[in-house]
């Protein structure tokens, strides 16, 4: 392996939820790997010895394609002048992105101005979170760590319904045609079943052909033949950039442990029963509606944010919401803090309203909701947890994720133990922050079974 590559691994998350996902994998792998919130500098990095792997929480997910293009070009360029072998632009396993919001293309676009390869590898499948690509078509399990039905992503109960970037194309390699027009290959089932050399060759001839190469992936073993794909497709002197879910760290780690460069981690802290704890949901899936309700009928107390702040003085309702959390709090008991309780709940038709009565267009509150939600979300937690400490805190819902984590004033997270896949303890690095030192979950809304919350609260692991 090249000795000029210090960092075998720099991975850019497109939402926090997604970027603690990624976390994870490496983590597993037995790379030391830490999560930032921002590109650190090399200096920063001196604070953390022999890192492996470092991930980078980023918004985009919720960006237009300007300001999503701008940021990138900025990030990219800190990334590049930490010169890691691989990069990868971490998107969630479900694909979600449309040609406005979260678009794929341009983070592909700017993957080829920055790291200049000759083809950009797009390795979706996550066999172990659920998620199979078969001959370019995606399918997604409901629920991540649950027993969950299999469907193709635009026939997903959630993900076809999704508020912001619906599914709408089950091959992803249509779904990638409506946001640029790249050509795309596709390394599939059956060629996965080739010798390793006679694949490297198929790869070959489709990057000659093609700027763009998906790869299928249905079970775990084949994640270490992918591994092996990216790693070969490393070019002298420079760094791969790939696009892919938490899949590209799996098949990565598990190339590495192959070839005996890591040993997997099983140190893990040992987790104890933390009460009360705080939930802090910006989700509108059901999975994560099912879970609110199963853990309302087992104790937990609920705050709803009200819409209506979106139109009044934050603040107002920011004083309301933390005097209430508070109060449960002290009777002993742990609470949610929600935007909605799935897609069916009305709030999210006065949300229309009140973004009609704003004269927001569909682009502008697809960009500004998951904003505003999460600094509610966030700043409410933040004067909560000034004034009331507590162990654990969950964050769910990848779009509004990210703004909640920095109203918070997150600077760093490492994971310290295994819950669900996908969502791991996470100990938080937040310099002069009432959170900082504090234990965090932060999950997508597809992630875990109806006792996922009260199981947390057990310190239950998986």
């Amino acid at each position: 392996m090249a000795q000029d590559h210090k960092l075998l691994l720099v991975f850019y998350g497109d939402d926090f939820t997604g970027s603690t996902d990624a976390l994870e994998f490496m983590t597993r792998a037995g790379a030391k790997t830490m999560l930032f919130m921002e590109p650190p500098t090399t200096e920063q990095l001196e604070n953390f010895k022999d890192l492996d792997a470092i991930g980078i929480a980023g918004m985009t997910r919720s960006m237009d394609t300007s300001t999503m293009s701008k940021t990138l070009e900025e990030d990219f360029k800190k990334i590049s002048a930490l010169n890691p072998r691989h990069v990868h632009y971490k998107v969630c396993s479900t694909f979600d992105s449309s040609p406005e919001i979260g678009n794929i293309g341009v983070a592909i676009r700017e993957g080829f101005k920055q790291f200049n390869n000759k083809f950009t590898p797009i390795l979706v499948a996550a066999p172990h979170l659920g998620r199979y690509m078969a001959f370019g078509n995606l399918f997604a399990q409901m629920g991540i760590g649950s027993s969950g039905e299999v469907f193709r992503i635009d026939q997903h109960p959630s993900m076809s319904r999704h508020p912001v970037t619906p599914a709408k194309e089950g091959d992803l390699r249509d779904h990638l045609a409506l946001q640029c027009d790249y050509r795309s290959g596709l390394i599939n089932l059956l060629d996965l079943q080739l010798s390793s050399e006679e694949i490297q060759q198929k790869l070959k001839v489709l990057s000659d052909e093609n700027e763009v190469v998906f790869f299928d992936g249905i079970y775990e073993e084949q994640m270490k033949i992918l591994g092996g794909l990216l790693e070969n497709s490393v070019e002298e002197g420079k760094s791969l950039y790939t696009v892919g879910s938490s899949g590209v760290g799996k098949a990565l780690g598990d190339y590495w442990q192959q070839k005996g460069q890591f040993s997997e981690k099983t140190d893990w802290q040992e987790l104890k029963e933390s009460k009360p704890i705080l939930v802090l949901s910006g989700s509108v899936s059901p999975v994560t509606e099912d879970q609110i309700n199963y853990a309302i009928k087992n104790g937990f107390a609920e705050v709803a944010v009200e819409p209506e702040f979106l139109e009044a003085k934050t603040e107002d309702f920011i004083q309301k919401y933390s005097e209430k959390i508070i109060q449960l709090l002290e009777q002993g008991k742990s609470v949610i803090f929600h935007t909605s309780k799935g897609p069916d709940d009305s709030r999210l038709q006065k949300t229309k309203t009140i973004t009609g009565k704003l004269d927001w267009d569909s682009l502008q509150s697809r960009r500004e909701l998951p904003k505003r939600f999460g600094e509610i979300l966030g700043q409410t937690a933040k004067r909560v947890l000034s004034e009331y400490k507590l162990e654990r805190l969950i964050i769910a819902g990848g779009d509004t994720s990210s703004y909640t984590a920095r109203e918070l004033g997150i600077e760093a997270v490492e994971m310290v133990a295994p819950l669900v896949k996908g969502a791991p303890l996470c100990r938080v690095y937040a310099k002069g922050s009432p959170v900082d030192g504090m234990q965090i979950n932060l999950k997508g809304g597809q992630v875990g079974d109806r006792t996922y919350f009260v199981d947390l609260k057990k310190g239950k692991l998986e």
